[in-house]
């Protein structure tokens, strides 16, 4: 095996800095936002969101220069308005135009879909929250480490120390990435990379985003359920909603069928395609292949209590650790069980972002569902220049309309 593992975990952390990406494969991209407008409380039942201004979505997307990338979508969707629109190609070989059901990778927001499983087995009375991991998947991880419940791998409050980076090649260039992408791995070589200590901190009284701790959590719901917990998220989630354009890759690196194609700018700034990529260095955290109409669907339903949760356990994912458990430089906590949350021009969304070579995604949406937002676009620079993709997403999606908009869906 070839490691590639130090792109997941270190690379974009520096790249990118810990508040656009944190951790291996999904950037915190509307927690950008500055922390002290994070939102530390589940907010009330009712939002009040703007009118949806067209133009301004419009506009958002359709800078593919700034930041450089080759397509874009947006889906707004909620009682208060829907509009889908695209921008540029889904390939730039054919000058093929984006579909509505062309797939992409989502990155991190298979952790969403790993959390509503690990949630529904816990309403089960299959999963304690509250035991440790260790009490679940004995010997995994290092005797020195301290107890860390299920719960704190959910809400990134476990502590784990960062892993070991000695004898992985660098994959600090574009022209690096490309040759370790068909590097394979296990998710027990994943997690063989944990030192044996000391731990960061100690669980439960910090807060840092870490991709490993999904790892686990999919490995538990593995253990519970004796399948692969792709197949446990397919027969839980995936199949019930409907969502026939939602996979889990695995080792394949190809995307099958219609789907956008990604790409990195090498040195030189020519573009070479991205989008087949050996994805198993992202199990059980970042290895979804989706559309935003899946994702829009999907985000519906778990909002709705009783359609995946129930509501006394869907309201773990509302809510927060207590207001003295922080984030490591300070700010107040962003993740809940499961999600992430941030409140722009007075809006609180929640939900999750992701982020792959050639690909940055993320699905959010008011508690209430009033308003809801997927969309994917195709950055070729790994870096903080995202930010500005990203922002002008936000902004269009809960600023008031400086004029009526219509209300009518836009194919564009």
């Amino acid at each position: 095996m070839t490691s590639s593992l130090l792109s997941r975990r270190a690379l974009m952390g520096a790249a990118l800095s810990a508040a656009l990406l944190a951790g291996a494969t999904a950037p915190a991209a509307f927690a950008a936002t500055p922390h002290s407008a994070l939102s530390t409380a589940a907010e009330p039942a009712t939002s009040v969101v703007p009118p949806l201004d067209t133009a301004a979505l419009r506009a958002a997307i359709s800078d593919l220069d700034h930041p450089q990338a080759t397509a874009a979508q947006l889906r707004v969707g909620g009682r208060a308005g829907q509009w889908y629109g695209t921008a540029g190609v889904a390939d730039i070989r054919t000058g093929a135009p984006v579909r509505a059901d062309d797939t992409f990778r989502a990155g991190s927001i298979t952790k969403v879909f790993v959390a509503t499983v690990v949630l529904q087995l816990s309403a089960e009375g299959r999963i304690d929250l509250d035991k440790p991991i260790q009490d679940y998947l004995p010997g995994l991880l290092p005797k020195s480490y301290a107890p860390i419940k299920v719960s704190q791998l959910l809400n990134h409050t476990s502590g784990l120390p960062d892993e070991s980076h000695a004898g992985i090649p660098k994959r600090d260039t574009p022209e690096a990435i490309l040759e370790h992408r068909y590097d394979r791995w296990t998710p027990k070589q994943i997690v063989a990379t944990l030192p044996d200590g000391p731990m960061k901190f100690t669980p439960g009284t910090k807060q840092e985003y870490r991709g490993m701790n999904y790892v686990l959590a999919a490995m538990l719901i593995e253990k519970t359920t004796g399948k692969p917990y792709a197949k446990a998220i397919g027969e839980r989630v995936l199949r019930p909603l409907g969502l026939r354009h939602t996979s889990f890759p695995g080792d394949d690196p190809k995307i099958h069928g219609p789907h956008v194609h990604g790409y990195l700018a090498m040195s030189d700034g020519t573009l070479k395609d991205a989008t087949e990529f050996d994805q198993s260095e992202a199990w059980g955290e970042g290895e979804l292949i989706s559309t935003t109409g899946d994702l829009d669907r999907f985000i519906t339903a778990l909002f709705t209590p009783g359609k995946l949760l129930p509501k006394a356990t869907l309201d773990k994912m509302f809510t927060l650790p207590g207001a003295d458990v922080r984030l490591l430089d300070g700010s107040p906590a962003a993740y809940s069980t499961g999600l992430q949350t941030v409140t722009v021009n007075g809006v609180t969304l929640w939900g999750k972002t992701g982020e792959r070579y050639g690909y940055n995604s993320a699905v959010v949406a008011t508690r209430d569902l009033q308003r809801r937002v997927a969309y994917s676009w195709t950055p070729t620079h790994r870096d903080t220049s995202q930010m500005e993709m990203v922002l002008r997403i936000a902004d269009a999606v809960t600023k008031p309309a400086s004029r009526p908009a219509g209300q009518a869906v836009n194919a564009g």
